[in-house]
């Protein structure tokens, strides 16, 4: 749109008529349309909430995929109990903390969110053993981050406190501080490329080796059965929520 705007005054100074008029407007028109697609693109491919891929990025991503590389299913652990002890403002807090931890993912893993608090990487040209390190490690950097949520006690006499003007006496307030320190964890189920199976397939033994890790008690890393098992998970404290 700058540009656009920029071109357009460059078109009106040299002419509206004229040859060097309308070249400027063909090149604001240009600008434009560009930014227009580059947006829509955006729109489609990109999560809006946490910046990461969306699931039409990662349809395309898998019809593109070949072996060998390796599947991730990463869940968020008790994630509806935390929006409904917290709200959805600090369930959303936590959707973009983890987002930005998986963002971050090494071993080539791209990360994408697929829907609510579940989440996929692909690790192309890589196996389960292979991937072990990164996902212990993108799993540890998730556990050990915290933040602070305010309650809801405190939101209220915080707008109270803005609608009379005076935010300095209540910032002085110690009754009105109580906050808590979330800490969050995550499940991951991980499944490699085999012959004669389709991605689909993958990522449903993905998804099985994730169930189990829910079942055997959340904040670890379950593989596929079909796969080799990757290093184990030693969690360094217990999982909070």
């Amino acid at each position: 749109m700058f540009w656009s705007l920029i071109r357009s005054g460059l078109g009106f100074h040299a002419g509206a008529g004229g040859t060097a008029g309308t070249a400027f407007f063909g090149a604001a028109a240009l600008a434009l349309a560009g930014s227009i697609v580059e947006n829509t693109y955006s729109l489609a491919y990109h999560d809006e909430l946490t910046g990461l891929n969306s699931r039409r990025s990662f349809n395309d991503a898998t019809s593109r995929l070949k072996p060998p590389y390796a599947v991730a299913v990463v869940d968020i652990d008790h994630f509806k109990s935390i929006n409904d002890r917290y709200g959805h403002d600090t369930g959303d807090h936590v959707l973009r903390l983890v987002s930005s931890k998986l963002a971050r993912v090494g071993g080539g893993g791209e990360a994408f969110r697929v829907g609510g608090e579940e989440f996929t990487i692909l690790f192309p040209d890589k196996n389960t053993s292979g991937v072990a390190d990164y996902l212990e490690l993108l799993r540890l950097n998730i556990e050990n981050s915290t933040f602070r949520v305010r309650s809801g006690q405190e939101r209220r006499k915080d707008s109270r406190a803005k609608d009379r003007r005076a935010p300095a006496k209540h910032k002085q307030s110690g009754t009105a501080r109580a906050t808590a320190i979330l800490s969050v964890t995550v499940s991951i189920g991980v499944a490699e490329s085999r012959p004669k199976t389709t991605v689909e397939e993958v990522i449903e033994e993905a998804d099985q080796a994730l169930y189990r890790a829910k079942q055997g008690g959340r904040n670890r890393i379950e593989t596929a059965a079909s796969s080799k098992p990757p290093k184990p998970a030693r969690s360094r404290k217990a999982a909070r929520t």
